[in-house]
């Protein structure tokens, strides 16, 4: 069976290189201004919290040029329409079958045919949205533990540059030391 085809139908984006950029003090501006624009999207869903998260959330660490947010919903139940209404607004959903990560529902923010911004939408009580505040406020207020994470990331993204799951798997150790110390 020829799957030629297949390929044609999957977005550039899928398969973006990745890049570490150095850190730039817009992020935060474009992360506030995500979050503002994804509550005013999704708070008729029943989302009462969206947060900036990742690196670009934590000032002065080299990053990956996109905006990380997650949000917080009582249940998926009304995905559909919710991917509806984000795919209006250059949001692209990654089905839980392709993300591979069943705890959330991914979106991808689209500019140009690059990633501008990923959602992490997370059902109430999810033991990763605690995590993930955790993570980035040990950052924020720890210069030695952003530094060192700054250098970890660095290597990764030499090692991995094409392997974004690989990437992420590989900063675990580190990220569960931030948490667990």
């Amino acid at each position: 069976m020829d799957n030629s085809n297949d390929h044609k139908s999957i977005p550039k984006w899928a398969f973006e290189k990745i890049e570490i950029k150095k850190p730039d003090p817009m992020w935060m501006d474009r992360g506030i201004q995500e979050k503002e624009e994804l509550y005013h999207f999704l708070s008729a869903f029943g989302v009462k919290q969206v947060e900036h998260i990742g690196s670009t959330a934590i000032p002065n660490l080299p990053a990956k040029p996109i905006i990380d947010l997650m949000a917080s919903i009582s249940s998926f139940q009304h995905i559909n329409k919710i991917v509806k209404n984000l795919s209006l607004h250059d949001w692209h959903y990654v089905p839980p079958e392709l993300d591979n990560q069943p705890w959330r529902r991914f979106f991808v923010k689209v500019k140009n045919d690059k990633r501008v911004a990923h959602l992490h939408l997370m059902q109430e009580g999810e033991d990763r949205w605690e995590k993930q505040l955790k993570f980035r406020n040990k950052l924020r207020t720890n210069a030695h533990l952003a530094e060192e994470y700054a250098s970890i990331k660095s290597q990764l993204a030499q090692e991995f540059n094409n392997d974004r799951e690989r990437y992420t798997e590989a900063k675990t150790e580190f990220i569960n030391k931030v948490l667990f110390n």
